[in-house]
């Protein structure tokens, strides 16, 4: 019998690292190793997607709006500024808290980018995940959405993308009717969309007398809910100090209540009287925001009844993110 020939393979070009494409995760790395891309060039990726970054939106001016935008309210828009400035054909790009159809962005038919800020995200990093919905939303043909995916490992971030400087002030909507500049000519989908949209969405006010604060109504209780710069376990010590000498209310009939953790950032919530409104709470809050600074600065130990109001501060506190 004829001996068989041994047969040898082709060696593949092996890739660069930088030159690896992103591939399903089973699929065979196109660095040519024969190995599955989650096996080989895909592990780091998939590590760094996974990794939890706590403050996504740090850096940014109004880092507090952003999570409140992000968690808190229904309704919102803010212009945006880019860092590089606009690309040609692109009039404006606003961030809103939803869209239509819960597109995670949309190029409209005049070339303007709107991009939503309530989305489910596909990593550990936010900002990374928005920063690659934005980019792509800025190169996308007019009159179409953007839909999800997950962000290179590598991408650029909201910080990379977006200027630095200038202020970021959320202009807060009854509804969402900003989603369509003409409404007699949005598609049925949409309509329907926007319906359901403004039938859940919640009466929320931002104060003007603080920063990041919002006024929301319910049907048995108003609330205030406040983002908060400020290092976790510093504030939580100012809170209880105020709390013990009765100095945390907003005024008759409100209370702190406890408060939120979200994206890095401490959110206390305060119930309130349903007949309190948002303008009624304005000078309240500020007054609050002096007892608060000194509160901050205080450097003493707590007290007992002190220490006791922590507590029950944080047993009462809920992470959002």
């Amino acid at each position: 019998m004829a001996k068989k020939r041994p047969q040898t393979k082709a060696k593949r070009p092996q890739l660069d690292d930088a030159e690896v494409p992103v591939v399903g995760a089973r699929e065979p790395c196109p660095c040519g190793s024969g190995r599955r891309y989650k096996a080989c060039h895909g592990r780091p990726a998939a590590q760094a997607t996974t990794a939890l970054v706590q403050r996504p939106f740090e850096g940014l001016p109004g880092e507090c709006d952003w999570v409140a935008l992000r968690e808190l309210v229904p309704a919102a828009t803010v212009g945006l500024t880019l860092r590089d400035g606009l690309p040609e054909g692109v009039p404006s790009v606003t961030l809103a808290t939803v869209l239509p159809m819960a597109w995670p962005a949309l190029r409209r038919d005049d070339g303007s980018v709107l991009f939503g800020l309530q989305n489910d995200t596909a990593s550990g990093d936010i900002s990374r995940d928005l920063a690659d919905t934005l980019a792509r939303a800025l190169t996308a043909a007019p009159g179409t959405p953007v839909q999800g995916r997950r962000a290179p490992a590598d991408g650029p971030r909201l910080q990379d993308l977006l200027a630095p400087e200038g202020a970021f002030e959320p202009e807060v909507h009854s509804g969402f009717e900003f989603w369509v500049p003409d409404p007699d000519n949005a598609t049925p989908d949409v309509t329907a969309s926007l319906e359901r949209a403004n039938a859940a969405a919640i009466p929320t006010v931002r104060l003007q007398s603080v920063d990041a604060a919002y006024w929301c109504e319910t049907p048995d209780k108003n609330h205030l809910r406040w983002v908060m710069p400020h290092e976790e376990e510093r504030l939580l010590d100012a809170l209880a100090r105020l709390h013990a000498a009765g100095r945390s209310s907003l005024g008759e009939g409100t209370r702190l209540v406890g408060s939120f953790r979200a994206h890095g950032l401490t959110v206390p919530v305060w119930d309130l009287p349903s007949e309190i409104t948002a303008q009624d709470i304005e000078k309240p809050a500020a007054e609050f925001a002096e007892r608060l600074a000194e509160a901050l600065a205080a450097d003493a130990p707590l007290t007992h009844d002190e220490r006791r109001a922590r507590g029950g501060l944080t047993n009462r506190q809920v992470t959002l993110s």
